[in-house]
């Protein structure tokens, strides 16, 4: 399968050692994490997948996870590879008298991106669902330029899936065009989850009992606080995540921060950027400094809750 714009392959496989996995075991597995985390791992079918954020106090975001169950007593929660350590201490503080265990997984379990044709068919279409064959799961992530993609998470020893690979610019290209952003190292506590826009994308429930933070994330919804969002942008130089972004009309105090960026097939850059929603008013913005390379804004792929 090729992209009819660019001719660059879209169906494939690849591996992503920028993820790694964290197994959740015991009876208190689901109870715990529905103490820690923003969506209701409690209520979790067999044959779905949670997007949930992990925040401190102040509800800012120490990671990200995509998780599922295995099995009644075990969970695994996939996040970005330069987190995963400091998260699994911080989680594993606050265990205290539960019934589980925490554990890096890295060298149990690989994560492989699939792409095009490489997702199987009898995944179901709607974004977060799961299925399983008992050994790999896959799980749907969003369409992105109508291209369809997967996780598969499987045993590290098991053969790698049937299809050729695609470049890993290709995977972080589509990654950016989804408007969903995983939390890595240079955003650590940088974002509130609606900064993020997780709310939007299935990443937040709102009926759940108590998390760390959960005040702060109820009070950025419900009483109009939230002054940042996550838009999806065009630029020409390259970014890392963590870069400032200026708005033409302060030349001293930055208005948003590089997400993620990836290279547009057909040129330029294209980048996930989180800054001031007063900021998206049209005019110049700019990275890394008031006179840098400039951004144009572009539509997200989904409608933000609020704007529902």
């Amino acid at each position: 399968m090729m992209n009819p714009m660019t001719d660059v392959p879209i169906s494939g496989t690849l591996r992503l050692d920028s993820l790694g996995v964290i197994r959740v075991q015991g009876p208190d597995a689901a109870p715990f994490l529905q103490g820690q985390l923003t969506h209701d791992f409690v209520l979790l079918g067999t044959d779905q997948a949670r997007l949930a954020a992990y925040c401190n106090p102040k509800g800012r975001m120490q990671a990200s996870f995509i998780g599922f169950k295995v099995s009644p007593d075990e969970i695994w929660l996939i996040c970005s590879a330069d987190l995963l350590l400091a998260t699994l201490k911080r989680l594993s503080l606050f265990v205290l008298r539960a019934k589980v265990k925490l554990s890096d997984a890295r060298e149990e379990i690989s994560v492989w991106g699939l792409t095009g044709n490489a997702v199987p068919g009898d995944l179901p279409p709607a974004t977060w669902h799961l299925t399983t064959d008992g050994q790999r799961y896959g799980v749907r992530l969003p369409t992105t330029e109508g291209v369809a993609r997967a996780l598969l998470v499987q045993p590290v020893a098991a053969d790698a899936p049937a299809w050729a690979p695609i470049p890993f610019d290709v995977w972080q290209w589509l990654e950016v065009r989804s408007g969903v952003a995983t939390v890595t190292q240079p955003l650590f506590e940088l974002f509130v989850p609606q900064m993020l826009n997780y709310e939007s994308v299935g990443g937040v429930n709102f009926k759940k009992g108590c998390y760390p933070g959960q005040e702060v994330v109820a009070r950025s919804q419900f009483r109009g606080t939230l002054k940042r969002r996550t838009y999806l942008a065009h630029g020409v130089a390259c970014a890392e995540a963590g870069q400032d972004v200026f708005h033409a009309s302060d030349r001293e105090q930055p208005c948003g921060t590089v997400v993620l960026s990836a290279a547009n097939p057909i040129g330029g850059v294209d980048l996930l950027v989180s800054m001031q929603i007063s900021a998206a008013d049209g005019q110049s913005l700019t990275i890394g400094q008031p006179d840098g390379p400039a951004l144009t804004l572009l539509p997200l792929p989904y409608p933000l809750l609020t704007d529902i």
